[in-house]
């Protein structure tokens, strides 16, 4: 009897609810043998349309609607829609204006990180079952995680008009521009959070990591002179560089049955963004003092083993606290909140850093400046195809792991990527199926 017609052992698990997660997904993986078969990652919460009811809305109002997509990281969706209509209105922000845009993302940052780092991933490195469990057994700990995230949320607050959906970005500028007493008001505290968000990383880094180092493309903006956040170019690890302005000529989204996400895929290949990307991209553009400190903590130049992102996110949080310590010690308050804005028929393309990733904006307008197209591609929609692979690469090389650790570890590799169905406890339940 020749291995084609022996009975082959099948394994399924099958997770019918993400429960408390940003969004509604299953997860669906399914080995025969010692191979998988199939995987999916099930997103099937229903379309919410943001581009189809931006139309006809006038160009002025886009940032405050865009920004109600997301509450973890509304910057990044007013960063990115103000640069695509800047980009078609010919407008360039530049000086103090577009110091305060980056400072503002800071705060985003040091928040959306801290929320990742603390309430979503460490448990599942700690082996405790949520966030409350950890804080039960180190309530130091989690206060001073919640200290660091809260700086971030005030910094919103005083550049944004709120620590949720921010009120005060418009194309062009600011509505309000903070004066100089009222940041040095905060930089005591940012000084604290640098503090912790040091402890985070060397902490962090102690963690144990599953050996896992897929061959990603990675692809994430690279700005001019600087770690990126606000704009760049976008590049790869495989010798993309292109402006945002012809991002649909290399990235395609597709419908796939299982999801009401659209994949991204680069080329037909999936790749990689996010704080690994960027790391991996950038990691010449960090401080010294960060470089060296990634080295110390078992960070090189290249890291492509996911379950250690929680580090980069890390890394990261420290680098904003100093580039938001840095920016408030040299400004100093525009002499105009924003530039004057003229509306024509025209069309552009805003990209910038979300803590997930990059997120790209596209917009046309007519000569009245009323959209008549637009176009968002979020991180999680091009991370997805890589988190399944991921999955894949991930269980077939541990399928001696027992049901409840390998639950573990499927749920933990798809909080690696801090996507936006990212879940708050330990949600996966398998139901092994068996056949012979």
């Amino acid at each position: 009897m020749d291995d084609s017609a022996k009975p082959r052992h099948t394994r399924t698990i099958r997770v019918g609810n993400l429960a408390r997660v940003e969004g509604e997904g299953a997860l669906y993986v399914r080995v025969k043998g010692n191979r998988v078969e199939e995987v999916r990652l099930d997103i099937f919460e229903p379309p919410r349309f943001f581009e189809a009811f931006l139309r006809g809305r006038n160009f002025a109002e886009v940032p405050d609607i865009t920004a109600r997509i997301c509450g973890i990281c509304p910057v990044a969706y007013q960063m990115s829609s103000c640069q695509a209509l800047e980009a078609a209105l010919g407008l360039e922000v530049g000086g103090q204006l577009k110091a305060l845009r980056r400072l503002l993302y800071c705060g985003e940052w040091i928040e959306s990180h801290t929320l990742h780092i603390y309430f979503l991933h460490l448990p599942d490195f700690l082996g405790y079952p949520d966030a409350v469990r950890l804080a039960q057994d180190q309530p130091e700990r989690v206060k001073r995680a919640l200290q660091l995230k809260k700086t971030g949320n005030e910094l919103m607050t005083l550049l944004g008009g709120r620590e949720i959906h921010p009120i005060n970005v418009k194309v062009g500028g600011f509505y309000r521009v903070p004066r100089k007493a009222e940041l040095l008001a905060v930089r005591d505290k940012l000084e604290q959070a640098r503090e912790i968000a040091l402890e985070t990383v060397r902490f962090v880094a102690g963690l144990n990591f599953p050996d896992l180092k897929p061959d990603y493309t990675f692809v994430s903006l690279r700005e001019e002179g600087a770690y990126p956040i606000l704009e760049g170019r976008i590049v790869s690890n495989r010798g993309l560089d292109i402006p945002v302005s012809a991002f649909e000529q290399h990235f395609q989204e597709e419908h796939v049955p299982h999801s009401n996400a659209l994949h991204a895929t680069l080329s037909g290949q999936p790749y990689l963004v996010g704080p690994l990307a960027r790391y991996n991209l950038n990691y010449d553009l960090l401080p010294a003092p960060l470089q060296s400190l990634a080295k110390e903590v078992g960070l090189g130049p290249v890291c492509r083993n996911p379950f250690q992102s929680i580090v980069v996110r890390a890394i990261e949080t420290l680098y904003a606290c100093e580039e938001a310590l840095r920016l408030m010690g040299e400004y100093e308050e525009p002499d105009a909140l924003s530039l004057p804005v003229v509306p024509k028929a025209a069309t552009g393309a805003g990209c910038s850093e979300a803590p997930r990733g990059i997120l790209y904006h596209r917009y046309q307008m007519d000569q009245q400046g009323l959209i008549t197209e637009a176009k968002i591609v979020p991180p999680t929609s091009q991370n997805q195809k890589m988190i399944e692979e991921d999955l894949r690469q991930f269980v077939a090389a541990h399928l001696e792991l027992p049901q409840p650790e390998l639950t573990l570890r499927c749920e933990q590799t798809i909080r690696n990527y801090d996507p936006c169905i990212s879940c708050a406890t330990h949600f996966l339940r398998l139901e092994m199926e068996h056949e012979t």
